[in-house]
């Protein structure tokens, strides 16, 4: 049975809600609270897929996320890269000079501190970014005004003073898309193959079990250490590479990954986001 939804944490509107109409523009976005309640919603047949946020490239990895997605339950089966174009949204009437206050999620504030002190606005923390476009429309106040994306002030009747505000203008989330079932089924051009793992207890298991990825070729585009069990000698990690199980070179490297590791968990194989290249093209 499939539902055609997919679920994403935030407030109709948000930078996920975005994502989702781009990503997968045939379904219907099912706004979640937290991210447990998006994995939830899937597990429980309430939606087809999950949109999860996993990174930005100005502020690094979401807080949490890779805690939840080895216990999630769910597989990696697309990634989605989103640009982040931050608009200053307020009540219709509204112009530029009557704004004294612009509310958004305190990472949203961060990104746009250039145009805030040019235009002398006040940044004034919010929940989330589309909740703040929310809270604006509800408030009615002139005065006030939000930071968030285009889509938020078409959902929620706002102005948009200024659009594409943002201080970097390469600033990307990349998002994964999650199902019920995995699908190594499919290839690419590019693909990837995401896992989680942890070193066996040995001198040097790690830079080991590093060297079958360099010696058969395989490049490695993220690997991130985190403590799990609230212990600091648990360490746990994540980790990205080019290229699919079914390489011959990748089915090497993860033999021997798995001779000096104590568990590793395959979270899903899935085609790169064009964006990806064309990200890497304009870093060097």
């Amino acid at each position: 049975m499939t539902t055609n939804r997919i679920a994403f944490q935030g407030e109709p509107g948000a930078y996920s809600h975005e994502a989702c109409r781009s990503a997968r523009p045939q379904m219907d976005p099912l706004p979640c609270r937290t991210f447990e309640d998006v994995i939830e919603a899937v597990r429980a047949g309430e939606a087809d897929l999950a949109m999860l946020p996993v990174e930005n490239s100005t502020y690094g990895r979401v807080a949490d996320i890779h805690h939840l997605l080895p216990e999630s339950g769910l597989h990696i089966v697309d990634e989605a890269f989103v640009r982040v174009h931050i608009s200053l949204l307020a009540v219709p009437g509204t112009r530029l000079v009557d704004v004294t206050d612009a509310m958004s999620h305190t990472v949203l504030l961060g990104q746009c501190r250039g145009f805030l002190r040019r235009h002398g606005i006040r940044p004034m923390t919010g929940g989330d970014t589309a909740g703040s476009a929310k809270d604006v429309a509800q408030r009615g106040i002139p005065s006030l005004a939000a930071l968030a994306a285009p889509l938020a002030g078409e959902i929620y009747g706002l102005d948009r003073l200024a659009d594409e505000i943002e201080d970097r203008q390469n600033n990307t989330t990349r998002f994964l898309i999650m199902s019920r079932e995995p699908d190594f089924s499919r290839r690419a051009d590019r693909m990837l193959t995401s896992f989680v793992f942890r070193v066996r207890n040995i001198p040097a298991a790690l830079y080991k079990a590093m060297g079958g990825f360099a010696t058969n070729g395989v490049n490695m585009t993220k690997l991130e250490s985190y403590m799990v069990d609230g212990v600091f000698t648990a360490t746990q990690f994540y980790a990205d590479i080019e290229g699919h199980p079914g390489d011959a070179n990748v089915r090497l490297a993860m033999d021997e990954l798995s001779y000096f590791t104590s568990s590793l968990n395959v979270l899903g194989v899935y085609p790169a986001d064009p964006l990806r290249e064309a990200q890497r093209q304009a870093a060097d």
